[in-house]
């Protein structure tokens, strides 16, 4: 059975963000990878982008497909980059890779914003920072007050984040590699979309634009056929 390797974003864990993928394991392994520092795993002092893309890359076999959301797909892109000899194909869902389209007015404005608001990490709250992280984000979700165990664990997990602006996409190596990639977006915040036009020419990738969900697009109900369509057409 081919695997679908799940690589979660900011703030949630791995079940409940794929929640919704949790039909496919009629027809796939899901690999759901909870990352350090997120639950069930303790939490840990920092949180950095290129550690979490050594450990899903050593965790990779070949054939799987690989699919990331958000942090994660930040995460996927460098893991994928990392052994292009691994994937069957790679799936990013508006991954916040800023640096690949800086020249882009609204992304290079987010990027900014991103780092303001990390840097103060060190004196917000969970709940604020948490609120005002989602707020950025163009996420619709309104978490409870006061947070779930859960969710303040993920919220300080965010606040010792590692900025995803600090991220150099290796596209290069991603477009000479030969398997397929996907970007998927969800036509709710600019600077997202101008990443996934970026990423689309640059790796080059297909596209899927599926609005109505904010930045959780893996919740729109044509995503897991989309998804599937588009691994088999891998694996083909």
């Amino acid at each position: 059975m081919q695997r679908l390797v799940l690589v979660h974003g900011s703030v949630v864990s791995g079940r409940p963000t794929w929640a919704a993928q949790k039909p496919l394991a009629e027809r796939f392994e899901l690999v759901v990878l909870d990352r350090p520092g997120f639950p069930p795993n303790p939490p840990v002092e920092r949180v950095d982008f290129e550690k979490d893309a050594d450990l899903v890359s050593r965790l990779l076999r070949h054939g799987d497909h690989v699919v990331g959301h958000s942090y994660g797909g930040v995460i996927s892109l460098l893991a994928a980059a990392a052994r292009p000899d691994l994937p069957a194909s790679l799936t990013v869902i508006e991954p916040p890779a800023t640096s690949v389209a800086l020249d882009d007015p609204d992304v290079a404005s987010f990027a900014a914003r991103g780092a303001e608001l990390y840097a103060s990490g060190g004196s917000d709250d969970p709940d604020a920072f948490l609120r005002r992280f989602l707020t950025a984000v163009g996420s619709s979700f309104d978490p409870p007050s006061p947070l779930t165990p859960e969710l303040e664990q993920g919220a300080r997990a965010l606040m010792v984040e590692r900025g995803p602006w600090e991220a150099s996409i290796p596209l290069a190596t991603l477009a000479a590699a030969g398997f397929p990639k996907l970007v998927v977006s969800g036509a709710h915040h600019p600077a997202f979309d101008a990443i996934c036009d970026a990423l689309e020419r640059e790796l080059p990738a297909e596209r899927l634009v599926l609005p109505g969900f904010g930045h959780t697009v893996q919740l729109h109900p044509e995503f897991n056929a989309a998804l599937v369509d588009f691994v088999e057409r891998a694996s083909a």
